[in-house]
């Protein structure tokens, strides 16, 4: 290999490993899928198939350009993995630990409403209407017991 090649790339905050593909390699960031991956590549103008130890400072610059603002990239609204947020309106797509904390704010906010989904995840209880009979326990409960004879 090349003295170009780096073993670890760092791309929005994310260790990629520098021997896979580009495009599955991309996919290793947090919010970015197999889907939006290929897309950034081809919006970025580079070869997919290239190993991401390979990639310029300049390629990463403008993949990190293009995550932030796809959009303006020509990629869809609807790829971004944030339509329509909340505070500010706009379709955003976050990745790394945006996201997480993203979804949590967005778990408090239920909470602090407390409709039914927030009072749910309050609880530790399942959230999107799946049985709880017996599923989803928790702790020593293991099954319904039956009062012995004496």
């Amino acid at each position: 290999m090349s003295s170009s090649f780096r073993h670890i790339v760092r791309i929005a905050r994310t260790d990629i490993d520098g021997t896979m593909k580009l495009d599955k390699a991309l996919s290793a960031i947090k919010g970015v899928g197999h889907r939006l991956s290929f897309i950034l590549v081809k919006a970025a103008g580079l070869n997919p198939d290239q190993r991401a130890g390979f990639i310029s400072d300049e390629d990463i610059g403008k993949l990190e350009e293009i995550l932030k603002e796809p959009h303006k990239f020509g990629i869809p609204n609807w790829m971004v993995n944030r339509r329509k947020d909340m505070a500010s309106g706009l379709d955003k797509h976050i990745v790394g630990a945006d996201l997480d904390f993203q979804l949590k704010m967005d778990i408090d906010y239920l909470m602090k409403t407390k409709c039914w989904r927030g009072i749910r995840h309050g609880l530790g209880l399942k959230v999107r209407g799946q049985r709880t009979r017996c599923t989803g326990r928790k702790g020593r409960t293991v099954g319904v017991t039956r009062k012995r004879r004496g």
